[in-house]
């Protein structure tokens, strides 16, 4: 998201363009019914198995997807043979017309071309389609070229319209202050010798150096590394080590929720994203591996989520339970009305920096 005077173009989508065809979807086989019914999964094992299919298919699939409702893994797949090994492992297979490999080839080409602020895209394994969302900025000359590396992709690739601007959210849970922004606390992290650090957006490292816990008040930590775009994470070292720093994120009503690990995202799991203007909001994780093209350049490998936030909420930290997932990063829309936001992996970042949850 963005700190707090920064507004950035975003590349989310609401309208379908026409001049893209749907897809086909096959329909199960028609032995489907006497097959063992899919296993009731959690979202990790489920997660863990998707893994695991991705190997034994061997490009048989197209991605996969969690069902919330039936607690279930659904796996698409592009032959009738790979049906039954998805079955046999306790999955739900869907027969799709694009394999894995065709949709990152598309994905990869978008990522190749020119990077058109106000625009983004994510594989979808829900419509088996690379999705291209263009905000409201993205007209004129910008729209024609856009279009015009749309059409070189074919029906591999949906385009949609936002109705909201993209931005990143720079203006937290918690609140941090620096010299002109505020953004938010994603988590408290530990170094191999037990030093406090926490984690917040790139965005936000890169115009500040020193942050406090309140406007105008004393710095608690500075900015000793960050990355962005590429990439959107920045690390902040506290600066008085003896004062407890406890792995959670604040909640509502003086509550706090304990953070005990981190994980990767999975498609559709239920989540909740705090920040410092607009404080806990829970959804769906809508898309994996998502490109958002800011002004300043492209970041890549993004969760997105139909999660809201606002201005002051970047760099707060998107979390399942006791699990970290991510660090807001921008996004369209608001808490009124609804938007698309979009999170650096904290997975990536503790990997960047050598960190851990503590």
């Amino acid at each position: 998201m963005k700190p707090s005077r920064i507004r950035v173009r975003a590349t989310l989508a609401a309208a379908a363009m026409t001049a893209l065809a749907a897809v086909t979807l096959s329909p199960q086989t028609a032995d489907a019914s006497t097959a063992e019914a899919p296993r009731e999964l959690s979202v990790s094992s489920a997660g863990q198995l998707a893994k695991t299919l991705v190997d034994r298919l061997k490009g048989e699939e197209a991605g996969s997807y969690y069902d919330e409702g039936a607690h279930r893994l659904v796996v698409n797949v592009v032959s009738r043979a790979a049906e039954g090994l998805v079955r046999a492992a306790g999955a739900q297979p869907k027969v799709v017309k694009y394999s894995q490999a065709e949709l990152n080839s598309a994905h990869a080409a978008l990522n190749a071309g020119e990077a058109i602020p106000g625009t983004t895209w994510v594989s979808d394994p829900r419509v088996n389609r690379v999705v291209v969302t263009a905000d409201p900025t993205v007209t004129g000359a910008k729209l024609t070229r856009l279009n015009k590396t749309v059409k070189s992709l074919g029906d591999a690739v949906l385009v949609r319209r936002s109705a909201a601007k993209l931005t990143r959210y720079i203006a937290g849970g918690d609140g941090i202050y620096g010299a002109k922004y505020r953004c938010s606390l994603g988590f408290n992290v530990l170094d191999a010798n037990d030093n406090a650090f926490f984690l917040t957006a790139g965005h936000c490292g890169k115009v500040e150096s020193q942050w406090a816990a309140s406007q105008g008040g004393p710095w608690i930590g500075k900015t000793v590394d960050s990355t962005f775009p590429g990439q959107d994470h920045a690390l902040v070292k506290y600066a008085d080590p003896t004062v407890a720093h406890p792995s959670r994120v604040t909640l509502p009503l003086g509550g706090a929720q304990p953070i005990a690990r981190a994980a990767g995202a999975t498609l559709n799991e239920s989540v909740q994203r705090s920040g410092s203007t607009t404080g806990v909001h829970g959804g769906q994780v809508t898309g994996l591996d998502a490109t958002v093209n800011y002004e300043e350049g492209s970041v890549r490998g993004l969760i997105q989520t139909n999660v809201c936030a606002e201005g002051g909420d970047s760099g707060g930290a998107l979390f399942d339970g006791d699990t970290a997932l991510g660090l807001t990063s921008g996004g369209s829309g608001n808490c009124l009305t609804g938007g698309t936001t979009f999170y650096e992996p904290v997975t990536r970042a503790l990997a960047a920096y050598g960190m851990h949850i503590g």
